[in-house]
């Protein structure tokens, strides 16, 4: 299919569907143990109160009439005092029960108003903060697609240190994600929508990684996003190798077939088994040791690699990418040149110290 020709038909867009997220639990606790609360200390400010005006009002004054007074204390309705309040004392405790009881009261009406609308006003402001926190992204990474590839590929980022932003229109499955991670930087939505990528900085984007269950989806995704932004790199998943010229055709810098290399790290398991054993050590230690690359700029200036004092033990230069051909374990009097992309395995703090090391 040759794309040149080719144009995806514009579906008519239709106004999304206001969608009422059911309360989750990262609120919901809260606030039913301030409604519990609050209702708590009205019973025990009604139980006070009807003891006291007992016996404020002595034996002329029957259960009834401390329960009503009290009531009416703590309402301020004022519909008429049936317990007499003579003594300076008596009014400081109708007072006091007034006091506290309305308080009780208005924190129990402002507990259940935000109970029944705390799932909308909470996606609101959700929502708001994921735009700010998104405003601020630079050089960030969008996953289009947060299923369990996706949430995999997020949690590599995490580890390395690489800021991203999750684009999932399963919202129910995004806000049990938020409730477990206060970090997760979400949008709701469907990625092959424009709309959704730019609210997502694909202006300012690193990358964007396609990754949902859907070749077509991820096809789409992929021509989207080069269409809004033609300079970033794009990662497609593919389940169906036909479709693997199609993704590169549409906009994929790289195409991945989980099925395909999933079958290639079961050989090595087999053949290899120590091999694997390290990669597999160094990608789940503490010390999430990963291979890094950087990219030689236009304005470096040519040099020996000894010259740059590369010696540090947080990274460990393996090898450098001279056109199509790879030069490993380069010794000092290699001579670097812009372009070149060095190879080195490294941690998070080793591959910032890297980067500098190679930009001098």
């Amino acid at each position: 299919m040759n794309l040149r020709f080719w144009r995806p038909a514009r579906r008519k867009r239709r106004s999304p569907r206001k969608e009422h997220p059911a309360p989750h639990r990262g609120q919901l606790p809260r606030i039913l143990l301030r409604i519990y609360f609050a209702g708590f200390v009205l019973l025990v400010v009604t139980l006070l109160g009807t003891v006291g005006f007992l016996v404020i009002g002595g034996q002329a004054t029957t259960f009834s009439d401390a329960l009503y007074m009290t009531l009416i204390t703590i309402t301020t309705v004022g519909y008429g005092e049936v317990v007499p309040l003579h003594d300076i004392w008596s009014r400081i405790f109708a007072g006091l029960i007034s006091f506290i009881g309305f308080g009780g009261v208005t924190f129990l009406f402002t507990s259940l108003t935000v109970f029944f609308l705390e799932s909308d006003f909470d996606f609101s402001l959700r929502r708001r903060r994921m735009n700010k926190k998104i405003d601020r992204l630079e050089d960030h990474f969008i996953v289009c697609g947060y299923g369990r590839v996706g949430q995999n590929v997020g949690a590599e980022l995490k580890v390395t240190g690489r800021p991203f932003v999750a684009i999932e229109p399963n919202l129910q499955m995004l806000l049990e994600l938020a409730d477990r991670d206060d970090q997760l930087i979400w949008q709701q939505g469907d990625a092959t929508d424009d709309e959704q990528l730019i609210n997502a900085g694909i202006e300012r984007a690193h990358g964007v990684f396609a990754v949902s269950n859907d070749d077509a989806k991820n096809m789409m995704i992929a021509l989207t996003a080069k269409q809004l932004n033609p300079k970033i790199r794009v990662v497609a998943r593919c389940h169906e190798i036909r479709n693997e010229e199609k993704l590169k055709k549409a906009g994929a810098d790289q195409v991945v077939l989980p099925d395909f290399t999933g079958g290639l790290r079961i050989v090595t398991m087999m053949v290899r088994p120590r091999v694997q054993g390290f990669l597999e050590e160094m990608m789940r230690s503490e010390h999430k040791i990963r291979m890094e690359e950087v990219t030689l700029s236009g304005s470096f200036v040519p040099r020996t690699l000894g010259s740059l004092n590369l010696a540090n033990p947080n990274f460990i230069l393996m090898a450098v990418r001279v056109g199509k051909d790879w030069k490993f374990n380069p010794q000092a009097d290699f001579e670097l040149q812009p372009g070149q992309v060095l190879v080195a395995m490294t941690n998070p703090a080793g591959r910032h110290e890297f980067e500098q090391s190679v930009a001098r």
